[in-house]
């Protein structure tokens, strides 16, 4: 290739813009760093000079530029963002390659590599020339193909699979369209002169249809070119499309194990600016999708963050906490966290005083059951709980028989963070008072609580399904099979919040048929009677919590099995006949009484070394054992 000229007054939109993106993301980047608590600065300076920065390296790799967390989610979305961001990232690359072989001594001028075609002239069409033509045309139409996916998506999303789409500001406007004219902007320019500096199977097809004139249509192409890309460096740092650059921060503080501790430090803001307003988090969001409200779903919540809406703290107020837009989120924002963030920076500040509650013996145990607020108010879920823990064979204590107090999620969720702690300080007091090893809970809200914010080291907390699953698999307590199809609901607090996924599948299974739903797992479905939202009305939980069971029961299942007493609570209130019930009843009713266990023992009792395994009979005819 030989060089035809190396300055045009074109490339100055392009330069200009170029220059002040990257001034524009220095500064935030160092104010961002800034912004991270000393600890949280060292832990990141220390990654970069470790193997960490070779996992956030690859992680980049995989989600900024083949987008696969999107692509297991949506095919569609997954190649349209694929395709934009690896193709255009691709030509960048390949034009540095070009001019890197071909003009090394202008390696050093920005622009060059961006208007390669414009700037040279093709003399001998080498293997090489030749392959990275065809290169640069293959990227060139694979971003053309996902930038007419996106047209097509802003104007009809149903058939990409997203029933809802964001609705664009005007910066978001103006970046959008302009990313929209940058390429075909491209193909024209680099059309009209491929006759001249070379081209491939695409450029060189559209040349022979449009026609040769280089020196005027050609020129006038690249000087709009120039000016789309200038315009869209200008208008990112405004957009949603700040999220190009901002992730690869998000991931390399993430990977740090730098975390969000409150609103507005370095770790919150930037996940405020890795948002990409995508939209995925509209659809799956229960209070848009059941109640119909999405002007407080997770991407406009974000918005109003980045823009300093005062409205921002209403939307911190209206969620069901439930993760479902976290789990989704291909880019992971944590926006539970940013939403506890607001609550608890404009929470009264409050000191927790429970001192009043008077002190009482407690009851020297192996296993201490604390069924939790919701749990004491349903003895259906309690009488059952109480009766596998006699069959157990365990030395235990009930708790909050007679009363105690919460375990200080709902103070956690209004914000009020210290009095919840000394809340916390004075059950931690009743339980290490137990000599307890185990803790058992039946309620998903205070398990998470108890396991995650609670100081209990050498005291294993288990949610009762675990326990329940563990008796079954030592042969501790023998259950019956009965030949129906269950369908279960995954908590939210026990599923996502925990990871807590097989233990309740596996004692399912064991006294019956799991006929899984479609939303289960970690897209399991909320209640919607969650006590994080204080906003939603009556009515609106009511539709959230009859379009789950719905989709639950969708199968035709006989039976509902959930693992949380709000949740068994909602879902009866809802249910169209079909027993709802939780895991310890159907387990409780399906015990196989064994010769030990039909001799009424004390409740606190001293444990046996090795449990004795109960002889079950067989089983009737029709059933199995588990």
């Amino acid at each position: 290739m030989q060089e035809r000229f190396s300055y045009a007054p074109f490339v100055i939109p392009f330069t200009v813009g170029l220059i002040y993106i990257i001034s524009y993301f220095a500064f935030s980047f160092i104010k961002l760093l800034h912004d991270l608590s000393w600890a949280d600065r060292k832990r990141f300076f220390r990654s970069i000079f470790s193997y960490k920065i070779f996992v956030s390296g690859w992680e980049a790799v995989r989600e900024c530029l083949l987008h696969v967390k999107m692509f297991r989610r949506n095919k569609l979305l997954g190649f349209m963002h694929m395709s934009i961001a690896f193709g255009w990232f691709m030509m960048i690359l390949l034009a540095h390659v070009e001019v890197k072989i071909y003009a090394p001594h202008r390696f050093n001028l920005p622009y060059y590599p961006i208007f390669f075609r414009y700037f040279t002239k093709e003399t001998d069409l080498t293997l090489g020339g030749s392959f990275l033509f065809f290169l640069m045309d293959f990227f060139l139409l694979m971003v053309l193909v996902g930038v007419g996916m996106a047209v097509f998506k802003r104007f009809n999303s149903r058939p990409m699979g997203m029933r809802r789409t964001t609705r664009l500001k005007m910066p978001d406007r103006i970046a959008v369209y302009t990313l929209w004219l940058i390429f075909p902007l491209r193909l024209l320019a680099e059309s009209y002169t491929a006759n001249i500096a070379g081209g491939s199977f695409l450029t060189k097809t559209v040349g022979h249809l449009v026609g040769a004139a280089p020196e005027v249509m050609g020129v006038g192409f690249w000087w709009a070119y120039s000016i789309a890309l200038g315009t869209f460096f200008v208008v990112l740092p405004f957009s949603r499309f700040m999220h190009i650059p901002t992730e690869v921060v998000l991931i390399l503080f993430r990977n740090a194990g730098i975390r969000s501790r409150k609103k507005g430090d370095g770790y919150a803001t930037t996940e405020v600016y890795s948002c990409s307003r995508c939209g995925v988090c509209i659809d799956v969001c229960q209070i848009s999708s059941a109640a119909h409200i999405s002007k407080d779903t997770s991407v406009y919540f974000i918005r109003k963050l980045r823009e300093k809406d005062p409205t921002a703290l209403l939307s911190a107020e209206n969620c069901l906490m439930c993760g479902r837009c976290v789990e989704a989120c291909p880019v992971g924002i944590d926006s539970v966290r940013l939403r506890q963030n607001v609550r608890e920076l404009n929470a009264p500040k409050q000191q927790g005083d429970f001192s009043y509650i008077p002190d009482r013996a407690v009851e020297k145990a192996d296993v201490l059951y604390f069924a939790g607020c919701m749990t004491r108010s349903m003895p259906s879920i309690e009488g059952p709980m109480l009766a596998i823990l006699e069959a157990s064979g365990d030395r235990y204590s009930y708790m909050d028989k007679d009363g105690t107090i919460c375990c200080g999620r709902p103070m956690m969720l209004a914000g009020q963070v210290e009095a919840a702690k000394a809340m916390m300080a004075k059950n931690t007091e009743l339980i290490r008072r137990s000599g307890a090893k185990t803790l058992v809970t039946s309620c998903p809200i205070c398990y998470r609580i108890f396991r995650q914010h609670y100081n209990l080291k050498g005291i294993e907390v288990l949610h009762h399904t675990q326990y329940i699953d563990r008796l079954i698999q030592d042969g501790r307590i023998t259950v019956r099979y009965t030949p129906i199809r269950a369908s279960y609901h995954d908590p939210c607090d026990l599923g996502r919040g925990c990871g807590v996924y097989q233990a309740p599948r596996r004692v399912i299974n064991a006294i019956c048929d799991l006929d899984e739903a479609a939303e289960s797992g970690k897209s399991s479905l909320c209640c919607g009677a969650s006590l994080a939202d204080t906003v939603l009305g009556e009515r609106q939980r009511r539709d959230i919590a009859q379009d789950a069971f719905t989709r639950l029961t969708e199968k035709g299942q006989d039976v509902l099995y959930t693992a949380c007493p709000l949740c068994k609570k909602t879902f009866t209130g809802v249910s169209d006949g079909r027993p709802v019930e939780d895991i310890a009843q159907a387990v409780a009713r399906s015990l196989v009484a064994s010769p030990a266990s039909s001799v009424k023992r004390p409740r606190a009792r001293r444990a046996r070394s090795q449990p004795r395994r109960s002889a079950a009979p067989s089983p009737p005819s029709g059933s199995r054992r588990p």
